[in-house]
């Protein structure tokens, strides 16, 4: 229950001055399944937003890519490269447990040594779950706490398969593919959806023996890009190289992320986007605020359980048995 936890007040003013400890309690209750950790998480986001409404000042961006490609050591770079500089940075992960592939990046936290040691950065691993849309919207929420705390360059990391990338294009501003070196048949490995969604794609681990491979690599993929479709934003995805184990490209890459902030600003995308994807996640709040009182309704479950077997022994049709099960639910 709340008596161990500070007051509504004392997390909101907490997450204010930029202090870690209340901001990762605030994350582990939108993180928790209990009730009144949920009911508590969004009084905190409530209050947040009152105070500060969603910033444009702040930067999301998504960075993906194939298992390998060296995602996690490319957010190192950039987010030394940033610190560095005066920067505040957050690092979040969208990684829904997966008892096949097994994605690396819940041990971000120890794969980012460097980063994690700075006072500029604060690093979340992804809570374990197997729902993408749980752990996304999650992912969304955690997103509001960490820039009401200062962090004004978020970066998501996703697993490179399945939905998780458009989980993040639903909830960033910049979405930045990293390859691997080497052209030609590897393109087909990856996703058309995915190369659309880009607007930087970097050709990373572009050092020693494979300079040759990446400088191919890049002229494959502009080659390519240029056959996509016009994207909403009016921008061309950019193409470069780099190599975040050698830090080389890291502030080519940083760069080309202001170009597209500054075009995005100045045709009134990003904020056009920004409120788009707000009502994205109310759309989805709303579906799922509806499954689950659906399924928990006592006569959808009874009715269900009722016509289930007739419709598993095809004596009944599914959707003959959805509509009377859909019936009891709107009575």
């Amino acid at each position: 229950m709340r008596q161990n936890l500070p007051t509504v007040e004392v997390f909101v003013q907490g997450i204010r001055s930029g202090d870690r400890v209340l901001l990762g309690k605030a994350i582990t209750l939108v993180e928790s399944t209990r009730p009144d950790h949920q009911a508590m998480a969004q009084d905190i986001i409530a209050r947040l937003l009152a105070e500060s409404p969603d910033s444009v000042n702040s930067l999301r961006i998504a960075v993906t890519g194939a298992p390998g490609v060296g995602k996690s050591t490319f957010i190192e770079a950039l987010g030394i490269h940033l610190t560095n500089r005066g920067k505040r940075v957050a690092v979040l992960a969208i990684d829904p447990t997966s008892s096949i592939s097994k994605g690396s990046i819940l041990g971000d936290k120890t794969r980012m040594e460097r980063l994690s040691t700075s006072e500029m950065a604060f690093i979340r691993p992804s809570p374990s779950g197997a729902s993408l849309g749980g752990v996304a919207r999650k992912t969304r929420e955690t997103i509001l706490l960490v820039e009401a705390a200062g962090y004004e360059t978020v970066l998501i990391e996703t697993v490179g398969v399945g939905q998780s990338e458009i989980a993040a294009h639903s909830m960033t501003d910049v979405f930045l593919l990293l390859l691997l070196p080497g052209a030609g048949d590897e393109l087909q490995g990856i996703k058309r959806g995915i190369v659309e969604m880009a607007d930087i794609l970097a050709v990373n681990k572009a050092d020693g023996d494979r300079v040759h491979l990446a400088d191919q690599a890049c002229s494959y993929y502009r080659n390519a890009t240029h056959l996509l479709p016009q994207k909403p934003s009016g921008w061309a995805p950019r193409v470069l190289t780099c190599s975040a184990e050698q830090n080389q490209g890291i502030e080519t890459v940083w760069d080309t992320i202001l170009d597209f902030k500054q075009a995005a600003d100045a045709s009134g995308f990003f904020k056009a986007n920004r409120k788009k994807q707000a009502g994205y996640w109310l759309q989805e709040a709303l579906q799922s605020g509806l499954q689950n009182a659906f399924f928990n309704h006592k006569g959808v479950q009874d009715t269900l359980a009722a016509l289930e077997p007739d419709v598993l022994a095809g004596r009944m049709s599914p959707f003959a048995a959805a509509e009377q099960v859909l019936a009891v639910f709107l009575k």
